[in-house]
């Protein structure tokens, strides 16, 4: 049995205005590294046997608190990387309705058949995002590992282990809170969902 914790990475600069955000490396916001710190803060006081990240900047940077805390060597897992947006690329949806209006409706009816032009095709992210973890299963079989990647990754890799059309991902999963964290285990072959945009908080300490 093995626990994953996985994590959308800290609050970026294109938040404002919901600018998609796939390959490229943005920084992330001082909000952003507040959310890192606290998912540092958080981890400190759980049992977690490996930090593994996307290669991208900002994954790297809000799992690194949390390695640091848990004095463990983060892992960058390039598989975890988000998917690859093509012509939506740093676009806010309304530039994207502007630029290429007939494409973008096709996306939003059905954002796996027709996503978005030049960009990765998410049957294939959701396969890498799988393996990826499959592989971490393998190396951790009795542990629990912290996963920092991406809103779409995730979302796609939670519908294709948990049986949800991937069609559906932006319906059923509509929002992943940045620095949030969702918790699967892997049981058997079988992957359940134990906790979805749960806050990073530490627990208080009880009174004596």
């Amino acid at each position: 049995m093995t626990d994953f914790i996985l994590v959308r990475h800290g609050e970026t600069v294109w938040h404002d205005g919901n600018r998609y955000a796939g390959r490229t490396d943005i920084e992330l916001t001082s909000r952003g590294l507040l959310q890192a710190a606290a998912l540092g803060a958080w981890a400190a006081g759980e049992r977690i046997d490996a930090v593994v990240s996307s290669p991208l900047g900002r994954a790297r940077r809000t799992a690194e608190p949390a390695a640091q805390a848990l004095g463990l060597v983060p892992r960058v897992e390039e598989r975890l990387i988000e998917v690859d947006f093509g012509r939506g690329e740093g676009l806010t949806r309304a530039e994207m309705h502007e630029r290429f209006p007939t494409e973008l409706a096709a996306f939003l009816r059905d954002p796996v058949a027709r996503h978005l032009p030049g960009g990765e095709d998410p049957r294939a992210a959701a396969e890498r995002a799988s393996e990826a973890l499959t592989d971490l299963a393998a190396a951790f079989p009795d542990g629990r590992v912290l996963v920092v990647a991406h809103s779409t990754l995730v979302r796609l890799l939670l519908c294709h282990r948990l049986g949800i059309p991937l069609a559906d991902y932006r319906r059923v999963f509509p929002e992943l809170h940045n620095g949030a964290l969702t918790e699967l285990r892997l049981r058997d072959g079988r992957m359940s969902l134990l906790r979805l945009n749960a806050p990073a908080a530490v627990a208080p300490v009880p009174a004596v």
